[in-house]
C-alpha cells in the first residue's frame, strides 16, 4: 500500500489544525479516548490536544519492511492493516487498544522482543509535535537524532508522535506454539536463554508459581492440523498447562493475550462461565475491562469492599526488566515479598541500539520482562506505595529497570538516575523550554 496522495494531504491538515490547538495554549494534555496508563492523576483544568483523528495507516512497504501510520492509531487497526500485506509490526504490544504512539513514548514489549528489542528499538523514524510548536522529522541521524533517542519513556513531555515509521516482519497464517514446563527454576531460565538463541519467531513464558514455569517457543508455519480459539468460550492462558502442541492463526496468536488481559479477566468476573457468555464475545477484550476499571476507580467500589472487610490493599501494577543473569534473584525476591503469581516472563535481546536510548537506558545483554498485575491484600498495614517500593529498590538493586505506566514512588534523585534525568533536562530545554507539556517526573510519580 503505498503513500496516498489524498491521505497524505488530509494528514497534512489534521498536522496543521493540532499545531495550531497547541498555539493557543500555555500548557496542555493530550485528548484520548482509551488510555493503558494505569495510575490515576491529579484532575487539573488544563487545555487539552485533541488528537483522536490522527488514527490513520498512512502506508504499508512490505517489500522495504515498514508501515508509515499516526500515532493515534490503535495496534489491532495498525497490525490488521499490516496483515492484509502479509507483514506485522515487528513487536505488537499484548492489548489491542495501545496506540503506535503510545507504544514508542512509553515502552512496549511482546514475544518478538528477544529479537527485535522493545518498541521503540524498531522505529526508523517519527514526526514529534514539540513543546515549542514546531513538527520536527526525528530520524537516527542528523539533526533532531537526540529527540529520536530521547522520546521514547517521555510519556508526552517533550512532544507527541504525529507519525512513526516502523519496521515490518513477514508473516505466514498460522503459528505453531510449543509449551514445555520446567518445576526447577534455573533450569527454566537456561531454558529460556536458548529458545532466545534458537530458531523461534517468539519466545515468551508464564510462571505459575514457585515450582511451575511454562515457555513458550512459537514459530511460523504454512499449514495447522487445526487451530484453538481463546476469543470467547476458552482462555489462553490455561491452555499452557493442558498442552504442549497448540495452533493458532498468525491474527489470533497476536492477540491471545487481550481477551483474558492475560489473566486479570478474573478480577472482573469474565472467568465464570455463566457471566463469560454474559458478556459476549465482542466485550471480552481490554478495552471492555479498561473501561470498568477506571469506572472502578471514580467509585470506590473496591476500596469501600476492602475497608468493610479489614483488609488492606496495595495495587502492585508493574512491568520490570532484570538481567537474565539476575532475573533467578529478582524471581526469589518477588515471590518471597509479592507472592501474585501468575507471573509473565518475556525476553528482550541486546539489539545494536539498545543502549542509545537515555531516557530508558539498558545494557547491550539479554533481560527478562516480569510483568505482574493484581492487588496485594494484607491484614496489617502498610504505609502507601511499601510493595511498589520494595520492588523499584530491587530492581535498582539488579540493575534492572521498570515501565512508569503505572504507580511510582522514586525520590527525585532515585528517578533522575534511573531514567536519565540530565539528558532530559538537555531535551526539554531544547524541545518544550516553556515547560507546555509538563514534566516526566511530575506526570509519572506525583501524577500531575
Amino acid at each position: 500500500m503505498p503513500p496516498d496522495a489524498g491521505a497524505l494531504n488530509d494528514h497534512r491538515t489534521r498536522v496543521a489544525r493540532v499545531q495550531a490547538q497547541l498555539a493557543a495554549a500555555a500548557e496542555v494534555r493530550l485528548a484520548k479516548r482509551t488510555s493503558n496508563l494505569f495510575r490515576d492523576r491529579v484532575a487539573v483544568r488544563r487545555p487539552r490536544l485533541d488528537v483522536h483523528d490522527f488514527g490513520h495507516v498512512l502506508a504499508v512497504d512490505a517489500a522495504a519492511g515498514w508501515v508509515d501510520a499516526e500515532g493515534m492509531v490503535p495496534y489491532d487497526v495498525l497490525t490488521e492493516a499490516c496483515l492484509a500485506h502479509g507483514v506485522m509490526p515487528a513487536v505488537v504490544p499484548q492489548l489491542k487498544s495501545i496506540t503506535l504512539g503510545g507504544a514508542v513514548a512509553g515502552v512496549g514489549i511482546e514475544a518478538t522482543s528477544f529479537r527485535h528489542g522493545l518498541v521503540h528499538e524498531t522505529v526508523l523514524e517519527l514526526d514529534v509535535l514539540t513543546g515549542d510548536g514546531r513538527v520536527v522529522a526525528a530520524r537516527p541521524e542528523g539533526e533532531h537524532a537526540d529527540l529520536f533517542f530521547g522520546f521514547p519513556n517521555s510519556y508526552g513531555t517533550l512532544g507527541y508522535a504525529l507519525r512513526v515509521r516502523a519496521r515490518t516482519l513477514p508473516v505466514k497464517r498460522y503459528v505453531a506454539v510449543e509449551h514445555r514446563r520446567f518445576d526447577d527454576a534455573a533450569k527454566f531460565f537456561d531454558a529460556l536463554a536458548a529458545a532466545c538463541a534458537g530458531g523461534a519467531d517468539f519466545v515468551d513464558a508464564v510462571a505459575f508459581d514457585a515450582r511451575t514455569f511454562v515457555l513458550n517457543a512459537a514459530r511460523f508455519v504454512d499449514s495447522a492440523p487445526l487451530t484453538s480459539d481463546y476469543t470467547y468460550d476458552r482462555i489462553y492462558y490455561r491452555s499452557l498447562l493442558e498442552r504442549g502442541l497448540d495452533y493458532l492463526t498468525a491474527r489470533d496468536y497476536v492477540w491471545r493475550w487481550d481477551t483474558d488481559w492475560f489473566w486479570c479477566s478474573k478480577n472482573l468476573g469474565a472467568q465464570h462461565p455463566l457471566l463469560r457468555r454474559l458478556y459476549g464475545r465482542e466485550r471480552l477484550n481490554s478495552r471492555t475491562y479498561t473501561k470498568l476499571m477506571r469506572l472502578n476507580s471514580r467509585l470506590g467500589l473496591t476500596r469501600a469492599l476492602d475497608r468493610f472487610s479489614g483488609w488492606h490493599r496495595e495495587s502492585v501494577i508493574q512491568d520490570v526488566d532484570i538481567p537474565l543473569e539476575r532475573a533467578p534473584e529478582f524471581l526469589d525476591f518477588y515471590l518471597r515479598e509479592i507472592g501474585i503469581v501468575p507471573v509473565w516472563l518475556c525476553p528482550i535481546g541486546a539489539t545494536e541500539t539498545a543502549d542509545r536510548f537515555p531516557l530508558f537506558p539498558r545494557r547491550r545483554t539479554l533481560y527478562v520482562n516480569f510483568g505482574f498485575w493484581d492487588v496485594k491484600r494484607t491484614r496489617e498495614a502498610h504505609p502507601p506505595g511499601h510493595f511498589n517500593r520494595l520492588i523499584e529498590r530491587e530492581v535498582a538493586r539488579l540493575g534492572g529497570i521498570k515501565s512508569l505506566y503505572s504507580d511510582s514512588y522514586y525520590t527525585r534523585e532515585e528517578f533522575d538516575a534511573a531514567f536519565g534525568g540530565d539528558a532530559y533536562a538537555k531535551l526539554k530545554a531544547r524541545y518544550d523550554p516553556a515547560g507546555r507539556l509538563g514534566d516526566l517526573y511530575a506526570k509519572c510519580v506525583l501524577r500531575h
